[in-house]
């Protein structure tokens, strides 16, 4: 886990963000607004107008899948119903076009021609999408699409996002916004770390998890929009999720004392639980990557604890080598086993000091996120592929939040690695966001989506194009404004019940109280009602079966916050921050379990 918006300058983001999306100048001559911004127009006399009657046409199966998802999103937009038609086209349709031989397009590039049609082209399913992509947030601004043609090509391959749900749960619904967003944005890969429940290893299941139905759903929808979620099990550190009930392959020091967060990586049963977890994981995660973690293995400790680690490393290789080749080992074989499944190994950097005689293995990716003494430029020059994961990029939960505008006003692009500015973007994959959840009550899911769509979009300028495309920070606030949410997305800040006191059934009488957030407070004379007992983790009291309480009210206790969830004969209600829901025992008390375990109480309010 790498390392607080006060609450004021949150509600001032949050009013910004739901704010009616202001006009962005462009002349009929200049590029129209989009994000990421077109870096090539030809304006030509005219326009295209969208009106009622206008078809999708599309041919061939590619062609129509990418025309069946726009046609859905059309309609989600409010753009009404588009019948999606084969044949040739006439004026007002939008058409379609899947061609190889473009091959000048790459794999993600295409080309949009407005006139009394418009036309999209890509060489790729993928790229015509992105093209769609660029007509929604045009048609966002309006029916009338100024005349003229671009050629929209990706400068990196990689743009994306690092999700660590890895301890807390982060809900489906917020995922599930985040994938549309990042397709609009045309951002391509979406890092999950998280734990899916495991029937091979039922003594893993602590909270909290991801269902299997629900990885399936995300991932579906991951393939709909041509995002690839990519898994990570982190390993051989930060893997306590997963081993805390594992003693046996736990790392043990010098002192005889268990490490719950660190696998025993001398032991072949920990290989071989981790593999197991991998193709577990297969089951429901249809990506062609795989992420290990492999990030601070001795954070808050050192080697020098373990001497069984250096016997392992000498016994293989030599007297001469290290315990950290004992490291790169485990991460070696971990890279042969995806490499046996058709999976391409990622890690994070900073476990490559130089402290190693045995090499990674080729094909390996390196995500690079700390200043270490191997450089960005020595990992490429070694022939591995480099993402740009900066430090500068993260946003922490109550901690570090990334300065976008500072940021964009320094050009970053992905070559600003932490410790090196590259000058050629040679072996450099791309970029992403990591959003990490060290103080998991800091900020509530709403809170972070606030500060993260604003940075979304700069690293999809970043890594799409130009990364300045505009004189001014507020300029680029602006273009995105302009271009709105994804279709699709839903406001997660609704309260589905006015601000009042009502009765909860035949359990409590509250008053309920939107907070700026869009959660609920429930309040009655004994306090507000809260999650604030049991184990913690990250902060975070995840333990199923506890307790919810009635707390003095502290309008900053994100643990008093409440999603009001509507379902068939009233309201479940959810911790913000726990993603549990509240159930009743069968001696009267109120508890929070995962829905999977405990049927939740449904609430009628009167």
């Amino acid at each position: 886990m790498r390392k607080r918006l006060r609450f004021a300058a949150v509600v001032a983001l949050l009013t910004l963000l739901l704010a009616p999306a202001p006009a962005l100048a462009r002349s009929d001559q200049g590029p129209p607004a989009t994000v990421p911004a077109l870096t090539r127009w030809t304006p030509e006399s005219g326009a295209y107008v969208y009106r009622p009657g206008a078809r999708l046409v599309a041919d061939d199966p590619a062609e129509r899948r990418v025309a069946d998802t726009l046609a859905g999103d059309l309609r989600a937009a409010g753009h009404g119903s588009v019948p999606v038609v084969r044949g040739g086209a006439r004026p007002g349709d939008i058409v379609v076009d899947v061609k190889p031989s473009r091959s000048s397009l790459g794999a993600e590039g295409y080309e949009l021609h407005a006139g009394t049609s418009l036309s999209i082209t890509g060489a790729t399913e993928t790229g015509a999408f992105y093209g769609t992509r660029t007509l929604l947030q045009l048609l966002a601004q309006g029916d009338r699409i100024a005349a003229g043609r671009t050629v929209d090509v990706p400068r990196y391959k990689e743009r994306g996002v690092g999700v660590c749900a890895c301890y807390i749960h982060v809900s489906l619904p917020w995922l599930e916004n985040l994938v549309r967003e990042m397709a609009y944005d045309k951002l391509n890969q979406l890092l999950v770390e998280l734990k899916v429940k495991s029937d091979s290893h039922p003594e893993a299941n602590t909270w909290g998890y991801y269902t299997k139905d629900e990885i399936r759903q995300l991932v579906a929808l991951g393939d709909k929009y041509h995002v690839e979620i990519i898994p990570e099990i982190n390993s051989p550190g930060h893997i306590d999720p997963w081993i805390e009930n594992r003693p046996d392959l736990q790392l043990t020091d010098s002192d005889g004392n268990k490490q719950p967060s660190r696998l025993d990586i001398t032991q072949q049963a920990a290989f071989d639980y981790y593999t197991s977890l991998m193709d577990e994981y297969a089951q429901v995660f249809t990506a062609k990557s795989w992420h290990m973690g492999a990030d601070e293995y001795m954070l808050g400790s050192d080697f020098a604890k373990y001497p069984q680690i250096l016997k392992y490393a000498q016994e293989k290789y030599g007297s001469g080598a290290t315990p950290q080749d004992a490291f790169v080992d485990f991460v070696n074989r971990v890279h042969d086993y995806a490499a046996s499944k058709g999976v391409k190994l990622r890690i994070w950097n900073d476990g490559l000091t130089g402290a190693n005689t045995v090499p990674v293995k080729a094909g390996t990716t390196v995500e690079h996120w700390l200043n270490v003494a191997v450089k960005p430029s020595q990992l490429i020059a070694q022939g591995y592929s480099v993402m740009n994961a900066s430090y500068s990029l993260y946003l922490i939960r109550g901690g570090f939040h990334s300065d976008t505008e500072s940021l964009y006003d320094q050009s970053w692009d992905p070559r600003s690695f932490e410790g090196e500015k590259l000058t050629s973007s040679r072996g450099v994959t791309g970029a992403k966001i990591s959003l990490w959840p060290d103080n998991g009550r800091g900020e509530t899911e709403n809170e972070v989506a606030v500060r993260l769509w604003p940075a979304l979009r700069h690293v999809a300028q970043a890594t799409w194009g130009d990364p300045h495309p505009d004189a001014t920070y507020a300029e680029f606030v602006a273009r995105g404004a302009a271009v709105g949410h994804a279709p699709g997305w839903h406001d997660l800040t609704r309260v589905p019940v006015a601000d009042g006191t009502y009765t909860f059934g035949r359990s409590f009488t509250a008053s309920v109280q939107r907070t700026a957030d869009g959660y609920v407070t429930l309040r009655s004379a004994a306090g507000c009602l809260a999650i604030s007992g049991g184990k913690l983790t990250l902060n975070v009291p995840l333990q199923p079966g506890v307790e919810a309480t009635w707390d003095t009210c502290d309008p900053s206790g994100t643990l008093q916050r409440w999603e009001l969830e509507p379902v068939a004969g009233g309201y479940r209600l959810v911790n913000a921050i726990t993603q549990m829901a509240l159930t009743v025992t069968d001696d009267g008390r109120i508890v929070q379990y995962p829905a999977d375990q405990r049927t939740p109480a449904v609430w009628h309010l009167s």
